[in-house]
């Protein structure tokens, strides 16, 4: 299935875009950008050259993804949230030799109105609130909220909160899906009886 792309979208030759992907109005996707399948770009979302992501993301509208922001599948990322690629900007001053590299990892939420400061790697299935300005790495199934953004709590893959302390040791159960996860030194993973995974249960 090819992508959809609508006519008042700006797509440059060179970009990649996967099958079953939408580009709404008034998208522009760089001639470098490398877009996976199944992605959704909202209407005004601009896409960098040196951008890639993955697949099944959902980029809702007024998002920009500049140069060096990485996506992995299935990252969410709400109505104008803010990427940046240079941590001290300064109209005069040439500063594209600078640019941090951004890494959102597999299943991450970012809320509507949020902030990602360049050079930031966002766990999987982490969840950063709306409006919450992101300073730092974050790990894994956090939930981030606040300005400079905090963590106050563990998300499960499917987005419900999990009951665990943010440190020390614990197990939780997902109340939407019955999946367990487990905190141990600092990390939640999901528990799994299958071999090789992360949080195997013994």
């Amino acid at each position: 299935m090819t992508p959809g792309i609508h006519p008042s979208a700006i797509v440059d030759e060179g970009a990649t875009i996967g099958d079953g992907s939408r580009v709404w109005h008034f998208v522009h996707v760089c001639g470098g950008a490398v877009i996976g399948k199944n992605v959704s770009l909202g209407q005004n979302v601009f896409v960098g050259n040196k951008v890639t992501i993955g697949n099944d993301c959902k980029i809702q509208n007024n998002v920009s993804i500049y140069d060096d922001v990485t996506l992995e599948d299935s990252v969410f990322c709400g109505p104008s949230m803010v990427f940046t690629n240079v941590y001290n900007p300064r109209a005069q001053v040439e500063r594209k030799s600078e640019y941090r590299k951004t890494l959102i990892r597999e299943g991450a939420t970012l809320g509507a109105n949020c902030t990602i400061i360049c050079g930031a790697t966002i766990g999987r299935y982490a969840m950063v609130g709306a409006g919450a300005l992101v300073n730092r790495d974050v790990p894994d199934y956090a939930l981030m909220v606040g300005v400079p953004a905090v963590q106050i709590g563990w998300m499960s893959q499917f987005g419900s909160r999990l009951d665990l302390p943010l440190e020390g040791e614990g197990t939780a159960i997902c109340s939407d899906t019955g999946d367990r996860y487990v905190l141990r030194e600092g990390n939640v993973a999901p528990l799994s009886n299958k071999p090789g995974k992360a949080g195997t249960e013994t």
